[in-house]
């Protein structure tokens, strides 16, 4: 009989100094399907400008491309768990390849609606169905990295690669996809974007060896996969995970707006992404080196403090009376951030039943995807009014601090002494 183990009670890592990237990536299969994801989360992450640019470099309107790019989020924030249930179900290399043929479909079906001048609602019916069939590399990864490194210390390095990879995706997705639909064409943002997705998917689903196995239900059992899946993922553990990806949605949704509005004030409008890209450098090189930091403190542990730490960060950009202060203020939120997300992904692994993972990574990141709309939009409205860019500001500092004391109220909550000693291992 198995027993279901709580975070709070997670196995200390042994004390053996640091754990390299490179003995991660040394893990039979794992260079593979890491590389072979790359291009994919780079795919993804131009899929949301390169359609702006398509519908607007065609139609010239913002107003038109806002609504199809919208559509596309929606459809791939809800529809992508009820994919990633497929995914565990059946398995990665049996359903991604249908999968990644209906996206390339739809994608098709996108740019020839829109180049043959196609009305609004029929575009953002192809939107809604690019953006449904669109494979969460981020997840589909780390579910390979858990079934490989389950129980592991190279569990952490791998889940920093994997927070580093995405970083770098969002960093040039954009950037590339802007590129290539103003110097090229219109349509060669999302082009590109397509084929880098169907690309690495393709490649990804040819790597059997290293798919985790799928949550096949028992022979006549009608209720036994639907019990097995809620009751690995739907726990009170699990909803926490949840509301911090949350939080670090709101958190990035409303730093965006109110980084942007903040330079505006101050008459320094073109250095809003300057400000933005130190706070994610400092993202980057925090994970970089949390990535490689063993130490006796469980990841249950570290949680609620990284957690206090970024709420009482996110205290300085308040106190900015310039863009060069706020851009110092911005140093040491950033530096929480890339930290919050490893530790994050690596309870998932160790919260949820090891057969619905991808269906669990595929749910924090949408958790994380709607705090970031939700938070751009009423943010805007906020900075807009009378509250202005310190309003803004104080918004992810009340959402994280709130999501800080459910942490400690979680981790306190348990009782690990109580629990069977499998449990414990």
């Amino acid at each position: 009989m198995t027993t279901r183990h709580r975070f709070r009670s997670s196995p200390r890592v042994p004390r053996a100094g640091t754990v390299s990237y490179r003995s991660a990536l040394r893990t039979p299969g794992a260079m593979a399907f890491f590389l072979a994801a790359a291009p994919g989360r780079v795919g993804v992450a131009m899929s949301g400008l390169g359609i702006v640019w398509l519908v607007h470099g065609e139609t010239g309107s913002f107003g038109a491309a806002g609504l199809v790019t919208g559509a596309f989020a929606v459809a791939e924030t809800v529809v992508g768990p009820q994919t990633a249930r497929l995914l565990d179900r059946y398995g990665q290399p049996r359903v991604l390849v249908p999968l990644l043929c209906a996206h390339a479909g739809a994608l098709a079906a996108l740019v020839a609606l829109v180049l043959a001048g196609a009305p609004g609602a029929a575009l953002m019916a192809a939107g809604l169905a690019a953006g449904a069939t669109v494979p969460q590399f981020g997840a589909l990864s780390a579910a390979r990295w858990s079934a490989l490194l389950h129980g592991r210390p190279e569990l952490t390095p791998a889940f920093a690669l994997e927070t580093l990879a995405n970083e770098v995706a969002f960093l040039v997705g954009p950037a590339l996809a802007v590129l290539a639909a103003t110097r090229v064409h219109p349509a060669a943002g999302t082009a590109l974007a397509g084929a880098l997705v169907v690309g690495a998917g393709l490649v990804l689903a040819a790597l059997r060896r290293t798919a985790p196995v799928p949550a096949a239900r028992p022979a006549g059992d009608r209720t036994a996969g639907a019990a097995h899946g809620a009751g690995g993922l739907w726990t009170r553990d699990f909803a926490v995970l949840l509301a911090v990806n949350l939080a670090l949605g709101v958190f990035f949704g409303s730093t965006q707006v109110s980084v942007s509005a903040f330079a505006d004030a101050h008459g320094a409008a073109s250095a809003a992404g300057l400000l933005y890209g130190v706070m994610s450098a400092a993202s980057l090189l925090a994970g970089l080196a949390y990535g490689r930091w063993q130490r006796d403190a469980v990841p249950a542990v570290r949680l609620p403090l990284i957690l206090t730490c970024l709420a009482c960060a996110s205290l300085l950009p308040l106190l900015a009376g310039s863009p060069w202060q706020l851009c110092l203020a911005l140093l040491l939120p950033g530096a929480c951030v890339a930290p919050c997300v490893i530790v994050s992904s690596t309870l998932v692994a160790r919260t949820v039943d090891r057969s619905v993972l991808t269906q669990a990574f595929t749910w924090t990141n949408s958790a994380s995807a709607a705090g970031i709309a939700v938070a751009a939009a009423a943010v805007g409205r906020l900075v807009d009014g009378s509250g202005g860019a310190r309003g803004g500001f104080a918004v992810p500092l009340v959402v994280v601090a709130v999501t800080a004391g459910l942490a400690w109220a979680g981790r306190r909550a348990a009782e690990p002494e109580r629990l069977p000693v499998e449990a414990r291992l």
